[in-house]
């Protein structure tokens, strides 16, 4: 069965919670899955942001931005996607949407899943993203979560994390949050909240 189809089978019962977002500024992201780097196997594509952006600077994130007036969480992911990565994602691509996520900077990101059955060359934009990794779907299947209790440093404490050995450490929500609902719901097939889940105060900025 072709890995799209496997993960839209999961979203079969799916039914997300979207958010009114009225004193959020509304924001879309691509949870992107491709073949590349191996052609056997499936991953998500994660971003480190450029260190130069004024707004999280530095941090791992899915490709994703603001919503354009009259634009679509759908068409701003798939628009983002293009301008971050440099892929081309089009709408019959899209597998479904996760629950809604308000996050303490002030958005409201609506997750956008979406599929392409290939193993296609990047083009980042350095002006945008440091670096892109891929995520193997089975390392996030079975990736460590936890919340800190750090009290050396107050800036994670009580922030969710997922671990991913990939990237070499934890990443924190929002992306953490955003990926482990990914993994609970089109890879486990099982329906789970993440509204709940703390960001970290780095991530407030």
């Amino acid at each position: 069965m072709p890995l799209s189809e496997r993960i839209a089978s999961n979203f079969a019962d799916f039914e997300r919670i979207s958010q009114n977002g009225e004193t959020s500024t509304r924001a879309a992201v691509m949870v992107l899955v491709t073949r590349a780097p191996d052609p056997q196997e499936g991953s998500v594509i994660l971003t480190r942001r450029a260190k130069a952006l004024r707004r999280h600077a530095g941090q791992y994130a899915l490709p994703g931005g603001r919503l354009d007036p009259r634009e679509t969480a759908v068409e701003a992911a798939l628009r983002e996607c293009r301008e971050e990565v440099g892929l081309n994602p089009g709408p019959g691509h899209v597998i479904g949407l996760l629950d809604d996520f308000v996050t303490e900077s002030g958005f409201c990101i609506t997750p956008v899943v979406a599929c392409m059955d290939a193993a296609l060359p990047l083009a980042p934009d350095p002006a945008e993203v440091e670096r892109v990794f891929h995520i193997p779907l089975e390392e996030l299947a079975a990736a460590h979560t936890e919340v800190s209790r750090s009290q050396a440093d107050e800036s994670v404490r009580n922030g969710f994390s997922i671990m991913l050995p990939t990237v070499g450490h934890e990443i924190y929500a929002p992306t953490a949050a955003i990926l482990y609902q990914f993994r609970e719901v089109a890879l486990l097939g099982r329906t789970t909240r993440v509204s709940h889940l703390g960001q970290p105060r780095f991530a407030w900025r």
